[in-house]
């Protein structure tokens, strides 16, 4: 997938993740300039004959050693589902913050995204179903081999996070901080500086 005039000429790489305490899925890409790459997929699992504590540790060793082999610049992790049964809800919680523990104490940054905002930016449709991210994860990552749900929906969460961090970077360009807009008059002369930058450019070519 390539980004149309995005500007950003760098390097980036993005660990997106899916928690969950049976399988965590997970998912890397690089964005290499204007083009998305995928890099891998998979799942982190943990033991169900285990006790809970147990199954934390494998989650998050696992998760660490995510980290450490692929080296990410930045974390994405999709939002919580509320379960409508509390157990259930709190396992989840459990090991979400066991899986989201191992980016943090590296020192890398982690962003969410709620579920709705990742279908969004991937398929079109906050409420697209499994089959439809998974198609579109395979149309955007051609050269993906999905190992399962878990980690399509893992690189979904990778590539939402990418729109963003293109987004960022152009509001950056523009004089654009934290989500509000400069003045007017710095704003321009913002806008100025890049225009002439780009004829200097030209005009050394």
């Amino acid at each position: 997938m390539t980004f149309a005039n995005s500007g950003f000429s760098g390097k980036k790489r993005l660990l997106g993740l899916d928690p969950g305490l049976r399988r965590t899925g997970w998912g890397v890409i690089d964005i290499d300039g204007s083009r998305l790459v995928h890099v891998g997929n998979g799942v982190v699992c943990s033991t169900a004959g285990l006790d809970i504590a147990e199954r934390l540790v494998e989650l998050h060793s696992g998760v660490l050693n995510l980290v450490k082999k692929f080296q990410p610049d930045e974390v994405a992790a999709e939002e919580t589902f509320v379960n409508k049964n509390p157990e259930s809800t709190l396992k989840l919680g459990l090991a979400r913050g066991s899986v989201l523990l191992a980016p943090a104490l590296s020192g890398v940054s982690v962003t969410e995204y709620a579920p709705n905002r990742v279908k969004k930016s991937v398929v079109g449709a906050g409420h697209a179903n499994k089959d439809q991210v998974q198609m579109m994860v395979s149309r955007i990552l051609p050269k993906a081999i999905l190992f399962n749900e878990d980690s399509a929906d893992a690189l979904a969460v990778a590539i939402c996070h990418a729109h963003f961090a293109q987004n960022r970077f152009l509001n950056e360009k523009v004089g654009i901080r934290n989500h509000g807009k400069l003045s007017h008059n710095s704003t321009r002369s913002r806008m100025k500086e890049l225009i002439n930058a780009a004829i200097l450019k030209e005009e050394n070519q």
